[in-house]
């Protein structure tokens, strides 16, 4: 994401846009890669709630104040972000947080109208299209959903292997990546987001 000295030089290791960091050590751990979104006009993406089944065993305990843990850490995110929003309102310090909970999704949307989400856990996790959008704005914007099984094992998928078999696992991902695309679009547009931008 940033630079690393090595000797007399400063160089890009692995030159990503994005990655993924775990909050749970404090603001401390986290300004660092902050400071590198300023500086390399890059992003992270903080684990607020996440989308496998033990998540809650940590993300949903109550703290003294009465949040819960992924509520705490919604809100730091909010507040880290600040320096860093564009022009459509969102920052580049943005959320992971999973559609397999969508009461939380829609919640911390609310609590942080300006960090952008990925939103894992829509197909072989279990999350449906109409949880996905609760983490969208009005307008259909502030996330990107992941998908990964789902694309990657189409072709292994009831919906697909009476018609792909094995060697044709690209063109059922694709198939499974338009399929899902309108799903998202018309739970977008029944909500009243409009399509769900890209």
């Amino acid at each position: 994401m940033g630079k690393t000295q090595i000797g007399e030089i400063q160089e890009t290791i692995y030159d990503v846009d994005f990655v993924t960091v775990n909050p749970y050590m404090g603001t401390d751990c986290i300004k660092p890669f902050i400071q590198d979104c300023k500086k390399y006009n890059k992003g992270i993406f903080v684990l607020v709630k996440t989308s496998n089944p033990s998540s809650g065993e940590l993300q949903d305990l109550k703290l003294e104040n009465g949040k819960e843990v992924y509520t705490q850490v919604s809100e730091l995110v909010e507040k880290w972000g600040e320096e860093l929003r564009g022009e459509n309102g969102y920052s580049s310090v943005a959320a992971v947080v999973g559609a397999t909970y969508p009461e939380q999704l829609e919640q911390i949307r609310k609590l942080s109208p300006h960090t952008y989400f990925l939103i894992p856990g829509y197909g072989a996790q279990g999350g449906k299209a109409s949880d996905i959008v609760l983490g969208f704005d009005e307008n259909g914007l502030g996330g990107i959903v992941n998908a990964s099984r789902s694309l990657m094992c189409a072709y292994k998928s009831d919906r697909w292997k009476n018609e792909f078999v094995e060697e044709d696992y690209a063109k059922a991902t694709r198939a499974e990546a338009l399929r899902m695309k309108e799903e998202l679009n018309k739970a977008c547009d029944k909500r009243g987001g409009g399509i769900c931008h890209r």
